[in-house]
C-alpha cells in the first residue's frame, strides 16, 4: 500500500527545500507546481484558454505565459484569481490524480505530493498525512521579497492570497520549522522519516544519524 503524504507550505516557506530532500533520497515527488506550468504550457488547452479570457496580452510574443502580467492582476483581484482557478485547477487535479495512481499501481511504499495550494484545493483528501513546512511571518516576508523581488505590498498580497498560517497548521500531522538552517530541517525530516518506519530509507543513503 502507498502511504500518500501531502507536503504543503506558505509561499517563501522553504517547501521546496523539504521536497528536494525527499528526493534525494529517492522517495517519488510528485510536483504540483510543475503541473502547474504544464498545463499551461505553449500551445495547451490552458494557455488558449487564458488568453481568450483574460486577453492576449497575457501570452508572450514567444507564445509563452507572461506570468508576471498575469500575477500581478489576479493577486490584486480576488475575483479575477477564481476565474484562472475556473481554468487551470481541474486541469492540474487531473494530472495529479494520473500520477498518484500510477504510483500506487507500482506500489511505491511512499511518494509525496508536494503542494502549495494542498489544503486551498482540497487535496489533503487524497493524503494518509500532512507535512506542513513553517516559518515565522517576517521569516516569509522577507524571503519572498529577497526571492521574487517584490514590493513589501506586493509580496504581501502574495502571501495574503493563501489560507493563514495557523489554518494551515491545522491539517498538519507534523510540522517542520523551517527557521533555520537547512541541516536542522534535514534531521526533522529524517526523524520524520524513522518514526513511521521508512528508516531505510535512510540508512542506505547514510542518513541514520
Amino acid at each position: 500500500m502507498t502511504y500518500v503524504l501531502g507536503l504543503t507550505g506558505g509561499i517563501a516557506s522553504g517547501k521546496s527545500t523539504v521536497s528536494a530532500l525527499f528526493r534525494q533520497l529517492e522517495v517519488p515527488v510528485i510536483d504540483a507546481d510543475q503541473v502547474a506550468r504544464d498545463v499551461v504550457a505553449p500551445g495547451s488547452p490552458g494557455l488558449r484558454r487564458i488568453k481568450a479570457t483574460f486577453g492576449a496580452e497575457m501570452v508572450t510574443t514567444a507564445g509563452q505565459l507572461n506570468r508576471s502580467r498575469l500575477g500581478s492582476l489576479v493577486f490584486a483581484h480576488p475575483r479575477e484569481r477564481q476565474r484562472l482557478d475556473a481554468i487551470t485547477a481541474p486541469l492540474i487535479r487531473q494530472q495529479i490524480t494520473a500520477q498518484l495512481s500510477k504510483a500506487q499501481t507500482s506500489q511505491e511504499p511512499l511518494v509525496v505530493l508536494d503542494a502549495p495550494l494542498l489544503i486551498e484545493q482540497h487535496y489533503d483528501k487524497l493524503c494518509d498525512g500532512i507535512m506542513v513546512v513553517s516559518v515565522t511571518p517576517a521569516t516569509q516576508l522577507k524571503r519572498l521579497i529577497l526571492r521574487d523581488h517584490l514590493s513589501p505590498q506586493a509580496a504581501q498580497q502574495r502571501i495574503a492570497a493563501q489560507i493563514s498560517a495557523s489554518e494551515r497548521r491545522r491539517f498538519a500531522t507534523v510540522v517542520i520549522d523551517n527557521n533555520g538552517e537547512v541541516e536542522a530541517t534535514r534531521r526533522q525530516v529524517i526523524k520524520w522519516l524513522q518514526i513511521n518506519g521508512w528508516g531505510d530509507l535512510t540508512s542506505k543513503r547514510g542518513e541514520s544519524r
